[in-house]
């Protein structure tokens, strides 16, 4: 009778202590760490602007481009003269066995119908390094926009759509509506139709006018218009910047401001939220003295709202690894 009681005392004894024991060990879910840490995006980077490390940057992505090719850059307004120079680009573009892609602008201008265009890309030197199309010269089509303030569709140049794989080329300066052009702004009013261009400039009101909406709502819809380009390309698209002629405006423009301050080098990512980011922060800690007028430019239209929208949407981080190459 004794050995029974003892027994029953001796098992409730540790049974008690085990659960203590356990209770003392378990971590509460609100402050249990995570086992799934998401990686930063790596941004890319060369100093020296080159042929060569441009192909090199490319395959750094570790992502190949297969199938049929469009390069997506700007060929430059007539009267201009800092887009990026074929003789940079070319070994790259061939490389990839390439069609270098846009759309006609909105404003008037030289590139306003396909054959001035056209005619632009041949002066500009772009149609002796590859072929060039101009994907709303047949029409357009539209991208659904998910998730947007402004815009539930975007409007894109109806050739677009015959690409297996896009290639963001992108020359990284001032722009005097959107503060900066780089990637986002390369693939959103880039790959637009003329009247997705409009679409985008009015934040989602009109196709036949830039209307007149507040600047974070326009700055908003390029994120919205560049979202629908990165969903329909899924994994099939990657994001290069050259970060040179840092004129405080954009190729369209036939006559930018003189660049004042020196080249930055080549940047590119799989992510183009944390590449954008990354060209902006490389200017903001430049030793340059000069970047204060591309940073003027880009504060005072609020340009990095663009980034903040972007990464609300989902598109990218404005977090990053940047891994210099050279």
């Amino acid at each position: 009778m004794k050995k029974s009681i003892l027994t029953i005392m001796w098992t409730m004894l540790f049974t008690t202590f085990g659960c203590a024991n356990a209770q003392t060990n378990q971590v509460s879910p609100q402050t249990e760490p995570s086992t799934t840490e998401t990686a930063l995006p790596k941004v890319y980077f060369y100093k020296k602007i080159s042929s060569e490390n441009l192909i090199k940057i490319y395959e750094a992505l570790g992502r190949k481009a297969e199938g049929k090719v469009a390069v997506k850059l700007s060929t430059g307004e007539p009267g201009g003269h800092n887009f990026l120079q074929p003789a940079l680009i070319k070994d790259l573009v061939q490389q990839v066995g390439g069609t270098i892609v846009e759309c006609n602008t909105a404003y008037g201008g030289g590139r306003s119908d396909t054959e001035s265009h056209l005619k632009a890309a041949a002066d500009h030197g772009f149609t002796a390094i590859a072929p060039v199309v101009i994907m709303d010269a047949e029409g357009e089509a539209e991208l659904p926009v998910k998730g947007g303030k402004h815009l539930t569709r975007d409007i894109v140049g109806k050739d677009f759509l015959n690409y297996d794989f896009v290639i963001i080329l992108s020359h990284f300066k001032g722009h005097a509506m959107g503060g900066f052009g780089g990637a986002i702004k390369n693939m959103s009013i880039g790959i637009a139709s003329s009247n997705g261009k409009r679409l985008i400039h009015s934040a989602g009101t009109s196709t036949t006018s830039w209307g007149n909406p507040a600047q974070d709502d326009f700055l908003e819809s390029m994120a919205e218009a560049a979202k629908a380009v990165a969903d329909h390309c899924g994994q099939n698209i990657l994001y290069i910047s050259v970060a040179n002629n840092l004129s405080v405006d954009c190729d369209c423009d036939s006559s930018p401001a003189d660049p004042q301050m020196g080249d930055i080098g080549i940047l590119a990512s799989l992510d183009p939220v944390a590449l954008d980011r990354a060209c902006t922060d490389l200017v903001r800690s430049s030793k340059d003295h000069g970047k204060i007028h591309l940073i003027e430019r880009i504060d005072s239209r609020h340009g990095m709202h663009t980034l903040d929208h972007a990464e609300a949407l989902g598109m990218g981080s404005q977090k990053y690894e940047l891994v210099t190459l050279d």
